[in-house]
């Protein structure tokens, strides 16, 4: 294990994404700071989700290295939530609401250890109230709407209490009314989580966002403080 004297949680250092030898994004070079809101923009096709498959282990880069921090020590792996774009989930498959909820905090666990404590309980219940989506708990995963299921996903993706939070494109299906709770839930999340959060909808996350990345084929930090983004990188 390196010891590191700075604040990054996850470092990409001149890693090159792509599959095979069809390079997406070129020699990437970026560091993610504990406590960093991250909004990442760019058309599609530009390697936004690759780049987010890279920081998650998921993909493997061509070349470089991606590093995880763990206060000041380098770890293995760190406690990661992530909300991908298109969920994988078979609509036939008979699990419930709550089943796939909890299945947030029992992922990786032994067979032998897949019974949750009171505490977890009470946890899965607190999720589904944040999510709206109490009422469901017992209903089948192929019975919800696309929105409904998103919800599902996103309290699946958060209830673990991950010290990096990764979304790419969380407001797919969901509607209105939702959407102001979900940025109301991520603004909570905020104060004591790292943020990684791709979307089209620019206005409302950059209000939230210390960081901007532009990925297109390439990528731009555009180093934007809260409140604030500077307008050549709109």
């Amino acid at each position: 294990m390196q010891s590191q004297q700075n604040n990054n949680i996850i470092t990409l250092e001149n890693v090159v994404v792509g599959y095979d030898h069809d390079i997406i994004l070129p020699n990437v070079d970026l560091a993610i700071r504990k406590g960093d809101f991250m909004a990442i923009t760019g058309p599609n096709g530009g390697g936004k989700t690759s780049l987010l498959r890279v920081i998650l282990g998921l993909l493997k880069p061509i070349s470089g290295k991606v590093r995880f921090f763990d206060g000041e020590v380098e770890t293995d792996r760190l406690n990661l939530g992530y909300l991908p774009q298109k969920n994988m989930i078979d609509s036939r498959f008979p699990i419930t609401v709550e089943e796939v909820v909890e299945s947030g905090l029992i992922s990786g666990r032994s067979l032998l250890n897949k019974r949750l404590s009171p505490k977890e309980k009470e946890r899965v219940n607190e999720i589904l109230e944040l999510v709206g989506m109490e009422s469901y708990r017992r209903a089948a995963i192929g019975s919800l709407s696309g929105g409904q299921l998103q919800r599902v996903l996103i309290g699946r993706s958060i209830i673990s209490n991950p010290s990096v939070l990764v979304f790419d494109e969380p407001l797919s299906y969901v509607d209105k009314t939702f959407e102001s709770k979900f940025y109301e839930i991520v603004e909570a999340l905020a104060k004591d989580t790292t943020i990684i959060l791709v979307s089209h909808e620019v206005t409302r996350i950059m209000q939230m966002a210390n960081r901007h990345i532009i990925v297109d084929h390439g990528i731009e930090d555009c180093h934007a403080h809260r409140h604030y983004v500077r307008t050549d990188c709109l």
